[in-house]
């Protein structure tokens, strides 16, 4: 379905103010303007101010263009001129749960559907799904909020149950010795629709508290619990990596829409992730494909951990002379904030001079280019959700060494189901880190990893061509977004059955 008397239908596409959620959503908000809409795309100031200043320093494009707007809203957390630091996390589920983002947020769209704004008036919103409040703002305005769930679906179905977890007693956990006694380990989940043999360590992290009152435990079981307000859910996953919890989805949910991976889908509309497609809240450095082009094929392991993961410095010394003692090339993302937590932490000198030659250090880089280039053989990974769909559309298997939220369960399913992965104990020591880099880069197990990488890629590369399901789906999501109020006087029927326009 096209525009209404000419005018064109209007996404205001708001992520959860971190990173990897911007990253995904800003790939669907393109998708959208590709096929035609108006897109506003709403950061808060400060991370506004953190893109604006990567992009002048040449990292990402920050700047309007026809039919595409950036707006910025507050968050309701003190001003800080730090454009290289996070926000406290507790701090800002706290700000988005008490409601601080909902006043601007109305105020935009009404401002936005003014005839004075030069905008066609707003026909959808696209939310993160742990954005809710956006439902409320939604009903008023009498359009579909459609949420972007930028986590695997196991990921949001783990946060899901967080709630059926606490009326079984089993969340918050009855010891702090329970985090260490193997507890976690030994507690098998095994009621989860579509989320088979299921441990307790390999749910979304935040269950590791005694405290029922956590902040982010409850942001996340509260979050989850209000997608049911959505008009329509849509994953950046797709249906043969994820069939089993994605069907689960539609049940609880109703209209589920799996359209991954987005890097792929982006791929196949615009020859490659545009520009425009990409967002960086630190400045990239490219200077190491240039690196990475005197490597031979699939002799480097890449190394990120991610935009919000910290270590200790035992834990950064004992991994880096794991790389250093394997052998091999390295690639290590180090980020410009904190990543150790122990302040005088360090890389030694002596793996510096050790590594040289073999090892390139950066503080951040485009990651969908590093890991697309020939000569990367393996990825060390969060498993965060972006670094895993851009991997398996890259065909490169991984060491997992999972942190936090939707990373345990990614974790899991990246090395025991989908036989892509191998993890690391968190306790990380650099013989077995050793061991595990040069096995993925140069063991059988790594081969037959790979091979399954392979397998997974061109699963993900059919997904997204056209007749693809995630093509498919993708296609319906554009017609419920696109569809305006004064079609149903010609009764006309509605894409999302869920919709209550």
């Amino acid at each position: 379905m096209g525009s209404v008397g000419g005018t064109k239908p209007h996404a205001v596409c708001i992520p959860c103010p971190a990173q990897g959620h911007i990253n995904a959503m800003l790939k669907l908000a393109n998708l959208l303007h590709f096929k035609g809409f108006h897109v506003t795309f709403v950061h808060t100031e400060f991370n506004y101010k953190r893109v604006a200043n990567a992009a002048a320093a040449g990292s990402s494009v920050i700047g309007s263009i026809d039919g595409f707007r950036y707006e910025a809203i507050p968050d309701g957390l003190p001003i800080t001129s730090d454009l290289n630091s996070n926000q406290d996390l507790r701090s800002l589920c706290t700000s988005i749960r008490n409601g601080s983002l909902y006043g601007p947020f109305r105020d935009l769209l009404e401002r936005l559907n003014e005839p004075s704004s030069g905008v066609p008036p707003v026909t959808c919103i696209v939310s993160d799904s742990l954005m809710s409040f956006t439902a409320g703002v939604a009903k008023e305005f009498e359009i579909p909020d459609v949420f972007f769930c930028s986590t695997s679906a196991y990921g949001f179905m783990g946060f899901y149950h967080y709630k059926e977890l606490v009326q079984r007693g089993i969340v918050p956990l009855k010891s702090e010795d329970d985090l260490v006694n193997g507890y976690l380990d030994i507690t098998v989940i095994d009621w989860m629709p579509g989320m088979p043999n299921m441990r307790l360590r390999d749910l979304p992290s935040f269950i590791r508290t005694t405290d029922p009152d956590e902040v982010i435990f409850n942001f996340a079981l509260n979050e989850a619990q209000a997608s049911h307000r959505a008009t329509a859910i849509i994953v950046n996953s797709f249906d043969d990596l994820e069939g089993p919890v994605l069907d689960e989805m539609s049940s609880t949910f109703g209209a589920v829409y799996p359209i991954g991976p987005l890097n792929l889908l982006c791929s196949q509309a615009f020859g490659t992730v545009p520009e425009s497609a990409r967002s960086s809240l630190w400045k990239e450095d490219s200077a190491c494909l240039d690196w990475l082009e005197g490597r031979q094929a699939n002799s480097v392991i890449y190394v990120n951990f991610g935009s919000l993961a910290t270590m200790t410095g035992q834990q950064l010394t004992e991994f880096a002379w794991g790389l250093a003692n394997s052998g091999h090339y390295f690639l290590w993302i180090i980020r410009p904030d904190v990543l150790v937590v122990d302040e005088s932490a360090a890389l030694p000198r002596e793996f510096l001079a050790e590594t040289s030659g073999r090892g390139f250090l950066v503080s951040w880089c485009p990651q969908e280019d590093v890991l697309g280039h020939p000569s990367i053989g393996g990825f060390l990974t969060h498993c965060g959700w972006n670094s895993t769909m851009e991997a398996i559309s890259s065909g490169v298997p991984m060491i997992c060494w999972p942190f936090f939220a939707d990373q345990q369960p990614n974790c899991r399913f990246l090395c025991v189901e989908w036989g892509m992965g191998m993890e690391v104990d968190v306790d990380v020591k650099r013989e077995k880190m050793e061991e595990m880099v040069r096995e993925l880069l140069a063991g059988e197990k790594g081969t037959e990893m790979r091979r399954k990488a392979s397998q997974w890629k061109e699963r993900a590369i059919r997904a997204t061509e056209p007749g693809g399901k995630s093509f498919i789906k993708f296609e319906e999501v554009r017609q419920g977004c696109s569809f305006r109020r004064e079609r149903l006087l010609l009764g006309e029927t509605l894409i999302f059955p869920k919709s209550r326009l």
